[in-house]
């Protein structure tokens, strides 16, 4: 049953995802201009119509999402003063804005807050659904322009009209799709305010609700993550039965792999598209397996007791089972998405690593957009070793790469490790920082911190919960971390494009290393653990190996 299940559900999201790449080719690099491209340049105007190099699109996609970030703010932070807030939630504190805003514009969705108590409507649509949109429309966007400068095509590059093409002709079609199928599930749909009910007992309870299918489709879709309540997919008003949970695991998955398949769409190499695309979806059933098979065990405190044959029912929804909840982990961490419909701090240790695994190599499908562009730095270092080994210029896609080209890669890779260790090392060694806010002491209390740095560098946003992380240290150092862990890469990747792009086309002899072939994914996919394994083995043995070990008395 469980085979049944992972097959299912991953092969519903690859089939889905093969028309979809083509649909979002077609919406991204329109053949002429259509109606809807000519609503869009009379809408942006004449901003629309030039032609950037990959300076000038930089500059375009940091402005615009300066100005977003600078627009929320000013939500969140005269929340109170506003409509929509029928229920009078009162005023955030200045950092828990600039971290949930931070959260937001990089795409991560990290929270720490609860939306039902800290959030209005207005703040949760005008602010944080619209950030979940077009922080997902910039991904798609330079994913879009990085494809083009390495096809070599003429099509001009603009980041207005990618972001515009992204996010009304891609993004919010599938959304409302995805929408109403949940409101069908039963999700919740309404600005009315919370509902009053009066309990047997006779007390008065109020019961949180507003538009939450809305929110939650572009929530999953757009590898948000970032709930309208609390408890975010675990919450039966977010994900109510197996049909919704379902329905927005699909939808976890679906446009990062329709991502695989518009690169190779645009760059008309669909073999290279494919071999990364199998790459990809062998780590996740690996992860996917590993997480299954491990949650079928029962809780370290049950062992040697006769509860042995549910599994791990610790931190899980019911109504979802010790299997929906391990597969939605891996997916969700797999895919920078990060919304959870269990509690990973109740995650066996060993399945614990699982999440951590798939953010630290950040590249299984990844983010919308940007976990090919992630992908794109270990191609482009799998090339530049591969052809050095053998004597000869590296190149990919008829263009060299040489030195240039990987001191921009190198960093992208670098960056991460840096982030996550660096902070930890710091927030370890400042009790006040770090290990006062952690409500577990010994070694999961450790993973707890090295989660949180985890998922604030891959974008991800999903907790390990049991950490105290709503202070003045974790929401700046957090925040900061993620605008950094998502930005510098995606400019990195544009300059490597436009350096490629400069270049003269190379023709294919026989000593060109093929990138379509079974041999270049194996040597993608040893890069990938290789570089993993060296820069995160130590702390995974400190955290989840050595809790596991503890645990088993061994």
């Amino acid at each position: 049953m469980n085979l049944i299940l992972i097959f299912g559900l991953v092969g519903i999201a690859a089939t889905l995802s093969i028309p979809l790449g083509k649909w979002m080719f077609r919406i991204l690099c329109p053949e002429a201009e259509t109606k809807f491209e000519t609503l869009l340049h009379t809408v942006i105007g004449k901003a629309s119509r030039a032609d950037q190099n990959w300076k000038q699109y930089s500059v375009a996609l940091m402005l615009f999402n300066l100005a977003m970030f600078a627009f929320v703010y000013g939500v969140l932070s005269l929340q109170h003063l506003l409509p929509l807030n029928p229920d009078g939630v009162g005023a955030l504190s200045q950092d828990l804005v600039f971290h949930t805003v931070s959260s937001f514009t990089s795409n991560t969705d990290l929270q720490h807050y609860s939306g039902e108590a800290a959030m209005s409507y207005g703040s949760q649509v005008f602010g944080l659904m619209w950030l979940q949109f077009v922080s997902a429309a910039t991904g798609l966007a330079a994913l879009a322009a990085v494809s083009r400068w390495l096809s070599g095509a003429r099509q001009p590059n603009n980041f207005y009209m990618d972001l515009a093409r992204s996010a009304f002709g891609v993004l919010l079609p599938v959304a409302a799709i995805v929408a109403l199928l949940l409101v069908f599930c039963g999700v919740p749909m309404t600005f009315d305010g919370a509902a009053i009910a009066h309990t047997l007992e006779g007390t008065v309870q109020n019961i949180a609700r507003g538009p939450v299918a809305a929110f939650v489709a572009i929530k999953q879709l757009g590898t948000n993550g970032g709930g309208f309540f609390g408890a975010n997919s675990a919450h039966p008003f977010e994900n109510p039965n197996f049909y919704s949970n379902l329905i927005e695991c699909v939808a976890i998955l679906l446009i990062p792999m329709a991502c695989v398949w518009l690169f190779g769409h645009i760059t008309k190499r669909k073999k290279d598209a494919l071999v990364i695309f199998v790459v990809m979806l062998a780590f996740l059933f690996v992860k996917i397996g590993f997480a299954v098979a491990l949650e079928e065990a029962p809780s370290p405190a049950l062992h040697g007791l006769a509860v042995t044959e549910c599994g791990n029912l610790e931190g899980k929804e019911l109504r979802l089972g010790a299997t929906q909840s391990p597969i939605w982990a891996a997916a969700t961490t797999c895919t920078s998405n990060g919304s959870v419909n269990s509690m990973h701090s109740s995650l066996n240790p060993l399945t614990g690593l699982v999440p951590l695994a798939g953010m630290w190599f950040n590249v299984t499908f990844g983010g919308v957009g940007v976990g090919f562009l992630g992908m794109f730095a270990y191609i482009v270092v799998a090339v530049f070793i591969s052809g050095m080994m053998v004597g000869r210029t590296p190149e990919y896609l008829g263009k060299k790469v040489e030195t240039r080209e990987m001191k921009y890669a190198l960093p992208i890779l670098l960056l991460h490790p840096l982030c996550i260790l660096g902070g930890l090392a710091l927030f370890c060694v400042i009790p006040s920082w770090g290990r006062d806010t952690v409500l577990n002491p010994g070694f999961h209390g450790f993973t707890e911190m090295l989660y949180e740095f985890t998922s604030a560098s891959a974008n991800n946003g999903s907790g390990f919960e049991g950490l105290g992380d709503n202070t003045v240290p974790w929401n700046i150092a957090t925040g900061v971390i993620m605008l950094v862990g998502r930005f510098i890469p995606i400019l990195l990747t544009l300059a490597i494009a436009g350096s490629l792009y400069e270049k003269k086309f190379v023709p294919e002899t026989v000593g060109t290393l093929k990138t379509d072939t079974t041999l270049f994914g194996g040597v993608l996919t040893g890069m990938v653990i290789f570089v993993g394994a060296l820069l995160f083995l130590p702390v995974a043995v400190l955290g989840p190996v050595a809790e596991y070990l503890t645990t088993m008395g061994l």
